[in-house]
């Protein structure tokens, strides 16, 4: 015994064999009221100082792990919950107890049925922000500078409706963006996804419909999906949604809300131009649907003047629910996403936010609001900018060199879009290219109504110059050969 017991560095010697000598106890590899070593005796077989174990003795003790015999020695203690090792042992078969709701999650999850990359693999999959680029001093400096302030209050329990100076912080930084916050309030959620969820949670009924852009951004699809609806897809233009097989589809029947993406919009990277929003705005005002606004990406803006969200156009009205988030832009590690809307719809958003996660992370929200109030955003931003503009760019530049396309999307933001001539199959090129070490997102799963096989993705935020032209290339002179 205690032959098996091995350091691992950096971690606190005392932990290390406190969590062993536990460990053996509850497995019972040491039983009820064995004597243990002298503390001189397990030192030499952990080989640890004598000290380090009347610590760890005296900490077992505390938890009741230990007993002590005056001028005997140490015991270990008989555990409360001893019994249960008698208890029968019996297998449950959780997936014959899964609901539809569990599996279509499942089926839907690209994290596990998606395409997988493998060592040296060139992937345009992602849209994340480049990691380089990440402010890391100046976060530092906002984690320190907030924890000295209120340390002890951000280790609490929070607020389910946000930290109090993010929340004044993101109201202005929304008003700046034009919006007329009378009559308006805000929710903090963890990033979109969790503010679109609760969003739906609170539309969504039996039977319910929704209309959106087809294609569309794919983790919208499955929430959407997730809560029931049922999906009306209306096909994109140059500058946006179609408005006039939008007001042939809002003419047939009713729907409870649509979800649009007007900037940088995801997969196709088209910004909705200013005269299509105010026409937008008309025609949903006209039919009375209520609109959920996607916020992606409206920082990441290379040419062309600014574009305002359309919750913007709204005015006074109250029928845009906008759900923004940093995370496309600065750091998706601190999950911070808000909800900015009518605020009797905030008034139980937040009570539906307050049951399901309680509330956002107090510690991530008084980072990333300290980050921003040290003014650290537009300079940050202005690198960023740069830099993938000049990606951008360069993507552009290879894809309109290396592959036969029919068109090229994208005005801004992470990502291109792609499309072949008719009867082309993507997926089938995913196959050939990734035999030769590159992957991309088949445009598939983004379409509503299971179009889009002659659709990709590419995604060029994570990767390198010489890794875009190389795998463009390769990507270009595949589809080449399928055509010929």
């Amino acid at each position: 015994m205690f032959k098996d017991f091995k350091l691992i560095d950096e971690r606190p010697v005392a932990i290390q064999v406190k969590d062993y000598m536990k460990r053996l106890i509850i497995k019972g590899a040491l039983q009820a009221g064995q004597k243990l070593p002298s503390t001189r005796e397990l030192g030499g077989l952990l080989k640890v100082s004598r000290n380090t174990v009347m610590a760890v003795y005296a900490d077992l003790e505390a938890d009741g792990f230990v007993y002590v015999l005056q001028g005997k020695g140490s015991y270990v203690a008989a555990l409360a919950d001893n019994a249960s090792a008698a208890a029968p042992s019996w297998q449950m078969d959780w997936t014959a107890r899964l609901n539809g709701n569990a599996r279509l999650a499942e089926e839907l999850d690209l994290m596990k049925h998606g395409i997988r990359a493998d060592r040296g693999t060139i992937s345009f999959t992602s849209i994340a922000p480049d990691e380089k680029l990440f402010d890391l001093d100046n976060v530092k400096r906002a984690f320190l500078d907030r924890m000295s302030v209120e340390g002890n209050v951000l280790l609490n329990y929070g607020y389910a409706k946000g930290y109090k100076p993010l929340m004044d912080y993101l109201l202005r930084y929304m008003d700046h963006k034009g919006v007329d916050l009378k009559g308006k309030d805000i929710l903090i959620t963890n990033g979109f996804t969790e503010g679109f969820d609760i969003v739906l949670s609170a539309l969504s009924r039996p039977g319910g419909s929704v209309i959106c852009e087809n294609p569309t951004h794919h983790t919208a699809l499955k929430n959407l999906k997730l809560h029931g609806f049922d999906i009306t897809g209306i096909a994109m233009e140059r500058d946006g949604i179609h408005l006039g097989e939008l007001e042939q589809a809002l003419a047939q029947r009713a729907y409870d809300c649509a979800y649009f993406v007007p900037s940088y919009h995801n997969p196709t990277g088209i910004v909705m131009s200013p005269e299509k929003r105010l026409a937008l705005m008309k025609l949903m005002e006209r039919y009375q649907i209520p609109i959920i606004e996607d916020g992606f990406n409206e920082e990441l803006r290379y040419s062309g003047s600014h574009v305002s969200p359309l919750i913007a156009a709204a005015g006074q009205g109250n029928n845009v629910v906008y759900i923004g988030s940093f995370s496309k832009v600065l750091f998706p590690g601190l999950r911070v996403g808000w909800v900015l809307a009518d605020r009797e719809l905030i008034y139980y958003l937040e009570s539906v936010k307050r049951a399901r996660s309680i509330h956002t992370s107090t510690l991530d929200q008084s980072i990333l609001y300290q980050y921003l109030y040290n003014g650290n955003l537009e300079k940050y931003l202005k690198k960023a900018r740069a830099e993938y503009k000049r990606k951008y760019e360069w993507t552009m530049h290879c894809c309109r060199e290396h592959i036969p396309y029919t068109s090229l999307s994208g005005d801004g933001g992470l990502h291109l879009f792609v499309t072949f001539p008719e009867g082309f199959s993507t997926r089938e090129l995913l196959d050939a290219c990734r035999k030769q070490g590159v992957i991309f997102t088949p445009g598939d799963i983004f379409f509503t109504d299971g179009g889009g096989q002659n659709t990709m993705r590419i995604g060029f935020s994570r990767v390198s110059d010489e890794d875009i032209g190389r795998g463009i290339r390769m990507i270009g002179g595949t589809a080449k050969q399928m055509m010929s």
